[in-house]
């Protein structure tokens, strides 16, 4: 057996046919490494063992390896709403394990740079995100989801006083994490259509929207211009979700609509998009959600709720690119 021989039979075992090998007369190895879909830990460790494992080979007596990755085809889905307080953040987080839940590789960015809620949700606060090779690395979180947030990297209750141009290049640090096997990252995105959610969609070009609304009409109205947003830039969107629909009463039973009911159905079927689903206005859903225990991880009604706007969200990615 030759020399180039012996070290490829080496490394077999140990790279798993991710290693290319060569060796000059001089006994130099020069290995090419495909880590495509490792963590930045894997990728480490992988490199010591293809190193350690053509060291031992005889007549090697230097080793170079050069990592090579393919760029991950990663799809972005961001949720959004055309104004604050319709609990946006709360159904991002709560559809991102659900969706998770379904067996998709799943990654949560909280790109609500002014107002980061993420970390809180998903049970992480104070936890802050390393760096590897000037990328930020995701934490991980017991839901299944790993999550970058502004959360991570500011104090808890500093206000971030930042103009339009640094709020987007931390967004795009953000996105740029090291997402390793994520193959949907669902967005959540800041309320509003100004230049920071169209610099956003303009770079990095979600493959959809979920659109989140209130039923009333005011909510509704900001909505609508959120949709309009994404038909102007091309970004389809997938569908509308009424949050806050229905609230019933804990003692009788009874229940009754503080801001009425069937709103963004209906705004849906005038505009010809997808109408995905209602969440209820529940105490519990706040409760769980402001204790970091997103109801969407559990076994009850509200799991139940957020498990149905996940596969209505999975079919669409599935007919959208699998």
């Amino acid at each position: 057996m030759s020399e180039i021989e012996q070290l490829k039979a080496a490394l077999a075992p140990v790279a798993a046919g991710r290693a290319t090998a060569r060796l000059d007369d001089k006994g130099r190895a020069s290995i090419v490494l495909d880590v495509t879909g490792l963590g930045a830990a894997a990728r480490v460790e992988l490199e010591a063992d293809v190193k350690a494992a053509a060291a031992r080979v005889a007549g090697v007596s230097d080793v170079r390896v050069l990592q090579t990755s393919e760029r991950r085809q990663r799809r972005l889905i961001a949720v959004a709403s055309g104004k604050g307080g319709v609990g946006k953040s709360t159904i991002a987080a709560n559809l991102a394990i659900a969706l998770a839940k379904r067996g998709r590789k799943v990654g949560l960015v909280d790109a609500d740079i002014y107002g980061p809620s993420q970390t809180r949700l998903m049970a992480v606060e104070g936890v802050r995100p390393e760096a590897q090779d000037k990328k930020l690395i995701p934490v991980q979180t017991k839901y299944g989801v790993p999550l970058l947030s502004m959360g991570g990297l500011v104090a808890e209750g500093q206000a971030i006083a930042w103009r339009g141009s640094m709020a987007g290049q931390a967004l795009g640090q953000l996105i740029d994490g090291d997402w390793g096997e994520a193959e949907v990252l669902i967005l959540d995105l800041p309320p509003g259509t100004g230049d920071l959610q169209l610099t956003m969609v303009q770079k990095h070009k979600p493959a959809g929207a979920v659109i989140v609304s209130t039923p009333q009409d005011l909510a509704l109205i900001d909505a609508t211009r959120a949709i309009d947003l994404f038909g102007k830039v091309g970004v389809p969107v997938v569908g509308l979700i009424e949050n806050m629909a229905g609230y019933a009463c804990p003692h009788c039973g009874e229940v009754s609509d503080p801001f009425g009911r069937g709103g963004a159905e209906a705004a849906a079927e005038r505009l010809g998009l997808p109408f995905l689903g209602r969440v209820p206005l529940e105490l519990a859903i706040r409760a769980a959600s402001d204790a970091g225990e997103p109801p969407a991880a559990g076994n009850g009604p509200a799991a139940e709720t957020f498990a149905a706007l996940a596969a209505r969200l999975d079919d669409w990615l599935a007919a959208n690119g699998g």
